[in-house]
């Protein structure tokens, strides 16, 4: 079987699957295949009607499956979104893994530990938990399971992993006994940057078709970035087509209950790491064979604390008490469309400190509600650059031609993105899907954000999160892991 992977004009090609799991006995546990590509924004796939990025493997789970539109992290980035995965707690539930590269302490059981006592054979490909440090936090392993890490490509673009996703899973399914069931964790490092600067014109897509943002100047470049950005979203999406195909060869395809989904936004400014709709707002499809009806979109809110107890009730086990995730395998069995539970219809996000870039390695911390009509943001340090200080070069922000045009200049685009912003934020999502008008100070909405304030305390409060209680000064004592720079200090020398 050969797939053509990308219109790059020079016809590379997929390779042919090198090995199929052998065929293996109908079990009454479900398989679970966890896809999770790195900083990829709700609404880029063709299922969410995108014309200008193609999804063919992310539209075919949505088609034979269901499609979520309203999916979110409750902390857009890498290392604190997949701890809350793995433990199905909240992230300023978890100390220091609430912080980007942090310490993840090994107090919380994570479902891949525990569908592995229950007889599953666990294991990743890829980008697992991180990053951050495990071992030190009591981990022997990756949280996300044993590696599978052997296969290597020749991907087409610099940037590009050399993982091979999809033999490596092959590999992963030839280890199964048979009728065993399996929980694999299978992480995409792309669309994360640094990107093939231009590889989207190369390839011949048109800076016409793209949708810019209204917080991103609609200029060539940018609209050259977002089709770098695509075309990585585009190749770990084969790759996820290769998975799929053999899951098929091996006959559990209808047997597997497949999430599809990302673990934030794209890595653009005013996006990755921010407390905007497109920061936190996640895509999401998830194939379960004849346990669910096909073609359905739901538009229950779902958190990405709620995987882990929803694998383990699909697994027949109990859901530790340590998990403040609901599971949502009700929604999935469900004749229904649209919404479904109306209880489901709140998210509640945060963030602390995500990368160094101020003073002291303070962080931004924020805390944020959203509803389907409205998003209320408190920041807690409004005197604080929320990407972090212009002499560190904006760190909570990753770099690229965007990032460099837009801190150019001392424009709106620079005020959206990097500069400060109050203590109270108010966006009517209805007309303001992008977030750029601040409704915090209309008169008319007052008695909204009140509510939306009172709400989320109460829901932080129940957490006992630590921000709320009082006690947010611990989240600045935890120590920054990451880099060549463990200090705001070292960093200024190491940018110099």
């Amino acid at each position: 079987m050969k797939e053509a992977l990308l219109a790059l004009g020079t016809g590379l090609f997929l390779s042919t699957l090198g090995a199929s799991a052998a065929g293996t006995e109908d079990v009454k546990r479900p398989n679970i295949l966890f896809i999770i590509a790195d900083d990829w924004s709700w609404g880029h796939a063709g299922a969410y009607g995108c014309k200008w990025i193609k999804t063919p493997a992310f539209d075919r789970v949505a088609r034979e499956g269901v499609l979520f539109q309203n999916t979110f992290t409750n902390n857009p980035k890498c290392s604190p979104c997949r701890a809350s995965i793995l433990t199905g707690r909240n992230t300023w539930q978890l100390e220091e893994a609430m912080c980007h590269f942090g310490l993840f302490r090994a107090k919380w059981p994570v479902y891949p530990d525990l569908l592995e006592r229950a007889g599953y054979l666990v294991g990743h490909t890829g980008k697992g938990w991180g990053p951050g440090d495990f071992k030190n936090g009591g981990f022997s392993r990756n949280p996300a399971g044993p590696g599978y890490q052997k296969h290597t490509t020749q991907p087409p673009l610099n940037g590009i992993a050399r993982t091979d996703y999809a033999r490596n899973f092959a590999d992963f399914l030839e280890a199964r006994r048979p009728g065993q069931p399996f929980c694999f964790w299978a992480g995409g490092h792309e669309p994360h940057r640094p990107y093939d600067e231009g590889s989207g014109l190369r390839a011949g897509r048109k800076l016409t078709d793209v949708v810019v943002p209204g917080y991103l100047p609609s200029t060539n470049l940018v609209r050259s970035d977002l089709l770098d950005y695509g075309l990585e979203v585009e190749w770990f999406d084969a790759q996820v087509a290769r998975m799929l195909e053999a899951l098929e060869k091996s006959g559990a395809l209808d047997d597997t209950l497949i999430v599809y989904t990302s673990d934030h936004g794209m890595p653009f400014p005013r996006v990755k790491g921010q407390l905007y709709d497109a920061g936190f707002h996640i895509p999401m499809a998830i194939r379960w064979g004849r346990n669910v009806k096909p073609g359905r979109v739901v538009d229950d809110f779902i958190n990405v604390r709620d995987f882990a107890p929803t694998f383990l009730e699909a697994a027949g086990l109990a859901i530790p008490d340590t998990m403040s995730g609901r599971s949502f395998a009700d929604l999935l069995r469900s004749q229904k469309s649209g919404q479904i539970d109306p209880t489901r219809n709140r998210m509640v996000v945060g963030k602390e400190r995500h990368d160094i870039g101020r003073p002291n390695d303070a962080g931004y911390p924020a805390r944020g509600i959203r509803t389907p009509e409205y998003l209320f943001v408190r920041n807690y340090a409004p005197d604080r650059w929320p990407a972090g200080n212009p002499e560190t070069s904006y760190p909570n922000c990753d770099n690229g031609p965007t990032k460099t045009l837009i801190t150019s200049s001392f424009n709106q685009f620079y005020r959206l993105c990097f500069g400060k912003r109050p203590a109270e934020e108010l966006y009517d999502l209805r007309s303001d899907p992008d977030c750029l008008k601040n409704l915090a100070n209309d008169p008319a909405l007052q008695s909204i954000k009140q509510q939306l304030e009172t709400e989320m305390q109460a829901s932080l409060t129940r957490d006992r999160d630590p921000r709320i209680l009082g006690q947010g000064a611990i989240f600045e004592s935890y120590k920054y892991l990451g880099g060549g720079a463990h200090s705001y200090e070292n960093w200024l020398k190491f940018r110099q």
